[in-house]
């Protein structure tokens, strides 16, 4: 046949496949999620999410150390507060002797070069389960926001590189950006969430954090009326130009997987950064298919990862970052 284009003798080998490759995975593109809880010596599994556990601060020591040695440079940080410290106000989240406060202290301690970029969300900390301050049967914006700020300026005065908030307000980057500056944080950045979707991937997650909103009338019963609906894309790259006019540094999309045309939506039209969320729910589809036999579990994990990149993340928040460090180191 005489055919002038063979696009086949540039996958002839692996040598040559890999002499064109135009995305590659690095240990660098990782943030590694981090669950806190109190005590000593306490690692608790969470059963939903297999090889992932709730650790205690010392505990906590030992994790930074080990991924900081497989070259993962940034962790995300969640903690799982007392049920006795939650109450509508969400206080407890600007504590300066608070759970959150003190595990960003011991990852500075420990690793004083890590980016550390702790969640800033009322969720944890909300008798409701919701990410803000509920009343009337509604979650109420500009009273979260107020409350956003306290929390993202105690996250700054323990160590913080940037805060994460996931909270999906508006208005809350700027207000937190002003927070910041005025009290003489210009130097800790912003990752927003700026595409977070209410989306059914979740369930492990709030597993971890028993953080789901309570079923209760009188409150909603669902965070729809402020994380995005999943029917729309246009939506997030409003949300998204937003932030960035608000002062936002980095822009997450999240969930992964099920969003890899809002990340490239967004990728295209902003000139930030933007990173991904593999959530919970991914996580656990990989694991539990894999330990059935159904799919290569190392390989599936990293061309999940890899279309992330594809997909233009420049940074990819992972459960899986430890394991897919352990691969790429010894490739």
């Amino acid at each position: 046949m005489d055919i002038p284009i063979r696009h086949r003798r540039l996958r002839i080998n692996e040598s040559v496949r890999s002499l064109i490759r135009e995305n590659h995975l690095s240990t660098k593109d990782f943030i590694s999620p981090i669950f806190i809880n109190e005590g000593v010596n306490n690692k608790e599994a969470i059963p939903s999410m297999p090889g992932i556990y709730r650790l205690s601060l010392d505990l906590l020591k030992e994790e930074i150390k080990l991924i900081w040695q497989l070259g993962i440079r940034a962790v995300n940080i969640y903690v799982k507060v007392d049920q006795s410290l939650k109450d509508n106000t969400g206080k407890e989240a600007w504590n300066p002797d608070g759970l959150m406060q003190r595990a960003i202290k011991t990852v500075k301690e420990i690793a004083p070069e890590m980016v550390v970029m702790p969640d800033v969300a009322l969720d944890p900390y909300s008798m409701f389960g919701h990410d803000g301050i509920v009343k009337n049967g509604t979650v109420l914006n500009d009273e979260t926001v107020e409350a956003l700020v306290k929390m993202s300026i105690s996250h700054a005065e323990s160590g913080a590189d940037f805060v994460a908030p996931s909270d999906m307000m508006d208005g809350r980057v700027a207000a937190i950006r002003q927070g910041l500056d005025q009290n003489g944080f210009t130097k800790v950045g912003i990752m927003s969430y700026a595409a977070k979707y209410a989306s059914n991937f979740y369930g492990p997650f709030r597993d971890a954090l028993d953080s789901a909103p309570v079923d209760n009338q009188e409150i909603p019963r669902d965070k729809k009326t402020y994380q995005m609906d999943y029917h729309n894309s246009i939506e997030a790259l409003r949300e998204a130009e937003a932030d960035v006019i608000e002062g936002a540094d980095i822009l997450m999309v999240k969930p992964g997987m099920a969003y890899l045309d809002i990340v490239r939506l967004v990728k295209d039209h902003l000139q930030v950064p933007v990173s991904v969320y593999q959530v919970s729910g991914e996580y656990a589809m990989i694991k539990a298919a894999s330990e059935k036999g159904w799919l290569d579990h190392d390989q599936v994990m990293l061309e999940s990862l890899t279309a992330f990149k594809r997909a233009g993340a420049d940074l990819i928040s992972t459960y899986f970052a430890k394991e897919a460090a352990v691969l790429l180191n010894n490739e």
